[in-house]
């Protein structure tokens, strides 16, 4: 393995960068991929020939190996927590897993594709701003989707969790049901885009399924980090495949993980200073640029170059 050929102080300001998108992420709910992959494939262009990956696959691959390590603090916390409720999250691992490793293992063949995956990513990020940026009111819904299914809520057996402090959740058991096809497109999509599963899942428990909000967050962010993983480790296993060690990109990666570790620490302390609804209308912006930007690139890419 040799690594000496890459330049280990040329993303040395992605340390300062990582650390706040993972403060953000933490903050927001928001995986971290969702934030990463439009800086390495829209921001590292713009900076100069030296900067860009050598491939999408590339960007996307770091981008989840970058969030695996920032949201494993965040189940760190939860974990000593005891809010997460592991048997409530299988179903939902099993149906994303093994898709998201497909979404991740079509990735790596679509070379030729680029500027699809760009218009994609770019279609993903207008979609999420969208959902992000609409007022809606979270308490209202779930009591809509509780009066829509009381019958068949009321069939399901009763689950409790007591958490650390002593507080005991009750709840009826979750059911993905027709969710389960949300949950796969989530888990596709992040192993192609780099960002879905989250976005799916904490809806379906704590919307659909009336589970209360600390124990979802918790077992939420568990299926993020185990489908995250399996998706990045596909990746950065088939870029060593296909190029070597040496196509992974770890100048990068030295500064990011650290980097999130940190913030994944930060975020969590700042909790309750920044309005939850604030926040989620700044990423929503946010995602609103990076979908402008990215479906311009595509554009440019596919029809004046």
């Amino acid at each position: 393995m040799d690594l000496a050929q890459f330049d280990w102080t040329l993303y040395w300001f992605m340390f300062p960068v990582a650390m706040c998108v993972a403060t953000t992420a933490m903050l927001s709910g928001i995986g971290g991929a969702a934030m990463f992959a439009p800086i390495f494939m829209v921001i590292f262009p713009i900076l100069g020939p030296e900067y860009p990956f050598e491939s999408i696959a590339a960007a996307i691959g770091v981008a989840l190996l970058t969030e695996v390590f920032g949201f494993s603090s965040g189940f760190i916390g939860y974990y000593r927590k005891r809010l997460i409720d592991f048997r409530s999250a299988v179903p939902f691992i099993l149906v994303a897993v093994p898709i998201g490793i497909g979404g991740a293992i079509l990735l790596t063949t679509f070379k030729e594709f680029e500027e699809v995956l760009r218009g994609s990513y770019a279609l993903l990020m207008l979609i999420l701003s969208y959902e992000l940026i609409r007022h809606h009111d979270p308490l209202q819904d779930m009591h809509l989707d509780a009066q829509n299914g009381d019958a068949e809520v009321a069939a399901r057996p009763t689950m409790s969790i007591t958490g650390r402090d002593g507080t005991t959740y009750s709840y009826k058991k979750p059911r993905q049901g027709k969710g389960s096809i949300a949950t796969g497109i989530g888990g596709f999509l992040t192993g192609l885009l780099g960002v879905g599963i989250g976005e799916v899942v904490m809806p379906q428990l704590a919307k659909r399924n009336g589970v209360p909000i600390p124990v979802a967050a918790a077992t939420s962010v568990f299926v993020v980090i185990i489908v995250v993983a399996a998706a990045s480790f596909t990746q950065i296993s088939a870029l060593v495949a296909q190029g070597g060690v040496n196509a992974v990109p770890w100048n990068v990666v030295v500064y990011t993980i650290p980097a999130v570790i940190i913030g994944g620490q930060i975020g969590p302390r700042l909790q309750g200073k920044v309005s939850q609804r604030t926040m989620e209308r700044a990423i929503g912006y946010l995602f609103l640029v990076i979908g402008i930007a990215m479906a311009y690139i595509a554009i440019r890419n596919t029809f004046f170059v």
